[in-house]
C-alpha cells in the first residue's frame, strides 16, 4: 500500500508502555520518512520521549481533566489524520480519542479492548495471546501492512545528561542500580529485602546507587531502604531526571527493580535487568530484551491466591495482593545477582 500522509499515535502513559511505543515509531520512520507522525503523550511521558527526531508531539495533561482534553482537541482542530492509532484502552484515552478526526482508527482486539473502547475504532490490530506488551503495540503497524520485525530505541540522551551521570558514577567500577519503587505499590519488595541484596552487592566489590523520584512515597521508601542497608550506597533518589536516569542506566552494569517504569528504561538503554516478579508475569511485561536475570514467582503467586496454576488465567492477570512480593526471597535475588556477575 502507499504510504499514509500522516499519522497520530495515541499513547499518553505510562513510562514503560511509551518505551515500548518507541520501536514501533521506529518501524514507522524506517518504511514510510515521508509520513508525518504526531504523538499524543503524558505530560510526564513527554519528557523522556518528547525529543524523538521526526515526530510531532502534543501534550496530554492528565492532571487537567476535561480541561487537558479540550486543550488537545483545539491543538488538533482542523486536522484529519489518515489513521489513528488508538494505543490506549482506558475510559480516559477512548474519551480524548474522540476529538481526534481520522479515516481509519486502529485499536486492540476484542479480548484486550475495555471501558467502551470498541466504539472509538474501526478497525483492530490482529487477536492474539501470550504476546509481551511490546509486541502488541508493535502490531500496530500491521492493519497499515507493515510488520515490525526490529526492534530499536535509541532513546536521545544529551551530553549534559551523561556528563552528571559521569559525576555521580565516575570510573568503570561495576554498578548495580536499585529503583525499589513501582506506581503500584503492591508490586514493591521489602525494604530490609533490598538492603540485604545491595549489601551483598557491596561486599563483592561493586558500586550500588539507589534511585527514584522525587515524590514523597519514593522518598520514605528509600529513606527506609538506606535505614536496613549496613553498607552506605550512593543515594541518588530524586536528584535525576528521566533522561539523566537514562545517562545513569548507561553506565550501569544492572538494574534491581520491580516491575515498573524504570525497569523498560533500562532494557531500552541495554542495561540488564534484575525484574522482581510474582504480581506481574515477567513474559508480558518483564524486561523485553533479556529476562535470564529475573526472578520469576508469578506461577507461584497464581496457584497461591487465585488457586490456579499461571497458564490457566488470563494473559495480563495482575496479581496484586498484600503480601505477594515475599514469595521472593533474599537468596533467590542474590543468586541472580551472582550468576549475572559470573556471565
Amino acid at each position: 500500500m502507499s504510504a499514509p500522509v500522516s499519522i497520530c499515535l495515541l499513547r499518553t502513559s505510562a513510562i514503560g508502555d511509551v518505551t515500548h511505543v518507541v520501536p514501533l515509531v521506529r518501524t514507522l520512520q524506517q518504511a514510510w520518512p515521508q509520513t508525518t507522525l504526531t504523538w499524543i503523550v503524558g505530560k510526564l511521558e513527554r519528557k523522556l520521549v518528547g525529543d524523538l527526531p521526526g515526530v510531532e508531539f502534543i501534550t496530554f495533561d492528565k492532571s487537567a481533566g476535561w480541561a487537558g482534553m479540550r486543550e488537545v482537541w483545539r491543538t488538533l482542530q482542523g486536522r484529519r489524520f489518515d489513521a489513528l492509532l488508538q494505543m490506549q484502552v482506558a475510559m480516559r484515552s477512548n474519551l480524548l480519542s474522540v476529538g481526534i478526526r481520522a479515516d481509519r482508527r486502529i485499536g486492540y482486539d476484542r479480548a484486550r479492548a475495555k471501558d467502551l473502547h470498541g466504539l472509538v475504532v474501526n478497525e483492530r490490530i490482529p487477536a492474539r495471546s501470550g504476546e509481551h506488551v511490546l509486541d502488541a503495540i508493535g502490531s500496530f503497524c500491521e492493519p497499515l501492512g507493515l510488520k515490525q520485525t526490529e526492534v530499536r530505541w535509541n532513546i536521545p540522551v544529551s551530553d549534559e545528561a551523561r556528563a552528571w551521570a559521569a559525576e555521580q558514577l565516575p570510573g568503570d567500577t561495576p554498578t548495580l542500580l536499585v529503583s525499589p519503587g513501582s506506581s503500584h505499590a503492591l508490586r514493591n519488595w521489602r525494604p530490609e529485602r533490598y538492603a540485604a541484596t545491595m549489601d551483598h552487592a557491596a561486599t563483592r566489590g561493586w558500586r550500588v546507587a539507589l534511585v527514584g523520584g522525587p515524590s514523597p512515597a519514593e522518598r520514605a521508601l528509600a529513606d527506609t531502604v538506606l535505614a536496613a542497608c549496613k553498607l552506605a550506597p550512593l543515594d541518588l533518589t530524586g536528584k535525576d531526571t528521566l533522561k539523566k536516569l537514562m545517562a545513569l542506566l548507561g553506565r550501569a552494569q544492572l538494574l534491581l527493580t520491580p516491575d515498573s517504569g524504570p525497569m523498560h528504561m533500562a532494557n531500552a538503554a541495554g542495561t540488564k535487568v534484575l525484574g522482581l516478579h510474582a504480581a506481574s508475569n515477567p513474559d508480558r511485561s518483564g524486561p523485553y530484551s533479556d529476562r535470564r536475570w529475573c526472578v520469576d514467582k508469578y506461577d507461584e503467586a497464581a496457584r497461591k491466591y487465585l488457586h490456579k496454576p499461571a497458564a490457566d488465567i488470563p494473559w495480563g492477570t495482575k496479581i496484586e495482593y498484600p503480601g505477594v512480593m515475599d514469595l521472593i526471597a533474599v537468596d533467590e535475588v542474590i543468586e541472580r545477582f551472582e550468576a549475572f556477575a559470573k556471565s
